[in-house]
């Protein structure tokens, strides 16, 4: 894979700078270029690429260059870069019908989207783009506290966030949400806990995603951190919040929280494994109460986050 990639990069083809870590053995196909919101205070993905949509007859040449190198091989595909349906419905439908005419045994087609996209979107049309073959939608939720969603920038109300959330599903894709530990503050830990788990019942979604707040430089976040304007919480209570958002879960969602930047791996599928999961974390929270050294350890592993 390594050797084609390197081969498609030579031709030019157009990589998307991002993808879901469960997208790793997916071929990554870039629709459109940036992100159409880029005001997020906590993410520094996109900035500086302007927004575009890339036309048909580029993204059929990345189709066909990737095609002569993986044609019997690629199983799953994932179109870039942040919202790829801010695309026409048409044009996103002949780009997912040509993905699958090029790639015989492709299974399954996934995108970053937008909660408030997705609302805005008819549902005819979303179910339009599901039969295509368009499978997974992954969606950053980050929080269901509104306080906390408009102190991020993020565009959406928890209202909102429901609204597309229950769409997606009705139009019938799968549906992986992501939350960002941390995000409120060591203020609104709570709020943001309860408001997280207030969203993810309503919604139910197939996935929860699990990520733990870094502040990266380009972002504003980080550079409110640095001045003091924004406090991250401690590990300990970031294993607080995550314990307080499960507890709260009435959901039957695949729960994962398996990114470098979290804490405490875990990966369990509700709701009969919600009493392990809580389990494991009161294990980790009295490993820490018992030997407050052990914090070291969660600081060092944040330095080594940011390499």
């Amino acid at each position: 894979m390594a050797v084609g990639r390197l081969r498609l990069k030579q031709r030019g083809y157009d990589f998307p700078p991002y993808r879901p870590p469960s997208e790793a053995y997916s071929l990554l196909l870039r629709v459109t270029r940036g992100c159409p919101w880029n005001k997020c205070l906590f993410c520094s993905m996109y900035k500086g690429i302007p927004f575009e949509r890339r036309s048909l007859e580029e993204i059929k040449g990345d189709i066909e260059a990737a095609a002569h190198l993986y044609g019997e091989m690629a199983r799953w595909a994932f179109i870039g870069d942040s919202n790829s349906l801010v695309v026409k419905t048409d044009l996103l439908l002949e780009i997912l019908r040509y993905l699958y005419e090029s790639f015989p045994h492709l299974e399954r087609v996934t995108s970053y989207a937008r909660a408030k996209t997705i609302a805005k979107k008819d549902l005819n049309e979303l179910k339009e783009l599901r039969r295509a073959g368009l499978v997974r939608l992954h969606v950053g939720l980050e929080t269901g506290d509104a306080k906390t969603l408009n102190f991020i920038k993020k565009g959406a109300t928890p209202e909102e966030m429901i609204e597309g959330g229950l769409k997606a599903k009705e139009a019938g894709f799968e549906l992986s949400l992501y939350i960002l530990l941390g995000i409120g503050g060591q203020q609104r830990w709570r709020e943001h806990a309860d408001g997280t788990g207030e969203v993810l019942n309503k919604i139910d979604p197939h996935f929860i995603r699990v990520r733990t707040l870094i502040p990266q430089p380009g972002s504003a976040l980080f550079e409110m951190k640095n001045k003091g304007e924004f406090i991250l919480p401690p590990p300990d209570l970031i294993l607080e919040e995550e314990r307080r958002i499960i507890a709260s879960l009435e959901v039957t969602s695949q729960f994962l929280s398996d990114h470098i930047s979290n804490y405490l791996p875990l990966n369990g599928k509700m709701p009969q494994d919600k009493n392990a999961l809580l389990h494991s974390l009161d294990q980790e929270l009295l490993r820490l109460r018992q030997d407050p050294s052990l914090l070291e350890r969660y600081r060092r592993k944040e330095l080594l986050r940011h390499l």
